[in-house]
């Protein structure tokens, strides 16, 4: 029977380099163009698949943001004011930063989750717990 030692360092011999991707979670950016008193986000349903979120608390939190109401029609997000695509991308951005990107971890890869009357972010990668502000 070989030595706790060597089973140790044979193991740590065997594992893979790890690589650090940074990559792999690029920021959605929106993609849209203003319509009269109106701004139309064509990729609205395509940003919420891909921060993992449903597009009616993301809309939520960006009618709140922007103080403007928003309809979600055919896939598209339909404001009620003229609004830049600068400014709406520093929303989702920000939006990311508070309900998809794990504080411990730096991960995409969370969940939302409700205790009782707190909504708390989960970490599928690290199992970090956090409430959502």
């Amino acid at each position: 029977m070989e030595s706790y030692e060597k089973m140790l360092e044979h193991g740590m011999k065997n594992l893979p380099n790890t690589s650090i991707e940074k990559g792999r979670f690029e920021m959605p950016k929106v993609q849209g163009h203003i319509e009269g008193n109106k701004t139309i986000i064509n990729n609205f349903l395509q940003i919420a698949d891909q921060l993992r979120r449903k597009p009616e608390h993301i809309l939520k939190f960006l009618q709140r943001e922007l103080a403007t109401p928003g309809i979600v029609k055919e896939g598209r997000l339909t404001l009620g004011r003229k609004i830049g695509s600068v400014q709406i991308n520093e929303k989702v951005e920000k939006y990311a930063k508070i309900f998809v990107i794990c504080r411990e971890c730096g991960k995409p890869d969370t969940q939302l989750i409700k205790e009782g009357p707190i909504q708390m972010i989960k970490c599928t990668v690290c199992g970090a717990r956090h409430p959502a502000r």
